[in-house]
């Protein structure tokens, strides 16, 4: 529906008021990116924007009702329509007139085009000005593509550059920067950029190339530490001490690790599916999907004992001095 909408926007084909609901970012960005491009094909074009958090929807109101001076149409961005979740009463940081944007919704003028973002997971359905929203705007839902169709946006971004990447690198960028569609996008411009001529991204390059994350390199680590592999969990945590990570947030990364990993293997057990299990522990399907597809799952006893030894070293942490870097090292070189 949204990729629909942005050939709209190329044809020149707009609807008076949008409503982009979801929290991807890319999505939200390359919206209004695509938004700005279009109308400034002939013309500069009129922008202006508005935060629903500090100002009244009155001012977006009388933005859009008032005739543009330079071109056909303006481009009136509504950042932040938390009115239309569910808040406690008297914890809304603007008393907004929904009663005069519910008129509005009605009769919108022609010579704007109005956009309002709500950046969250759902929205109140209960509310009337969400019903009535959703009846009179067009609806892009921002969400982040599950799985497969994460994979095939990866490559036909890579596409888009002139590109092709293969399976094994797809896989590795996704495991290394994960669903973030605008850190993707960055990171097969700057490889696609590094080719120059040559036309093929391959896992190498990705791991050559891409940066790692904190995330990453803690998972990597307890990866190799779980399957018995010190020498590779030593040189990862080495490396992160130069990069001055400290080694009692490492604890909490592997302790919060461990326990994501024991709660999805629980609930595979219990029959759930990747998505319900993604839903239940309020993580994203790509991390789900990748820990499920470990070749070498470790035991719930191993887990449990992992998860004991590093609240012991969580305590020395913070009980004791000296060297404080060979608590964490002192556990990673002994096996479970």
């Amino acid at each position: 529906m949204i990729t629909k909408v942005w050939q709209d926007f190329k044809k020149g084909n707009f609807a008076p008021v949008y409503l982009l609901v979801g929290e991807e970012s890319y999505f939200v960005d390359e919206t209004i990116k695509q938004l700005k491009a279009a109308l400034q094909k002939n013309e500069e074009a009129e922008i202006m924007t508005f935060d629903l958090n500090e100002q009244p929807i009155d001012y977006v109101i009388d933005e859009a009702d008032t005739i543009p001076f330079f071109s056909e149409r303006k481009l009136i961005i509504a950042k932040n329509a938390s009115f239309l979740k569910a808040t406690e009463k008297g914890k809304e940081k603007i008393d907004h007139d929904l009663k005069r944007l519910e008129s509005w919704l009605q009769h919108p003028t022609d010579t704007a085009i109005t956009i309002f973002i709500a950046p969250y997971e759902k929205l109140d359905e209960r509310k009337k000005v969400t019903k009535l929203m959703k009846e009179k705007c067009t609806v892009l839902i921002a969400k982040t593509p599950q799985n497969n169709d994460l994979n095939v946006w990866v490559k036909n971004e890579a596409q888009q550059h002139g590109k092709a990447i293969t399976d094994e690198a797809v896989g590795k960028l996704l495991e290394m920067v994960g669903p973030n569609m605008l850190q993707l996008q960055m990171e097969i411009e700057k490889m696609a950029l590094y080719l120059g001529e040559d036309h093929e991204i391959t896992r190498e390059l990705v791991e050559d190339l891409v940066a790692k994350t904190l995330e990453h390199d803690a998972f990597k680590m307890l990866n190799a530490y779980l399957e018995h592999n010190q020498e590779e969990a030593l040189k990862i945590y080495h490396d992160l001490l130069r990069q001055k990570e400290e080694p009692i947030k490492l604890v909490g990364l592997l302790a919060n690790n461990i326990r994501t990993m024991s709660n999805i293997f629980y609930l595979q057990k219990k029959g759930y599916h990747q998505q319900q299990i993604a839903k239940q522990l309020k993580i994203h399907p790509y991390r789900v999907q990748i820990i499920s597809g470990q070749r070498n799952r470790p035991s719930d006893q191993r887990l449990l004992q992992a998860l004991y030894s590093l609240a012991e070293v969580d305590l020395q942490l913070k009980t004791t001095g000296g060297n404080r870097e060979r608590h964490l090292e002192l556990f990673l070189m002994k096996k479970l």
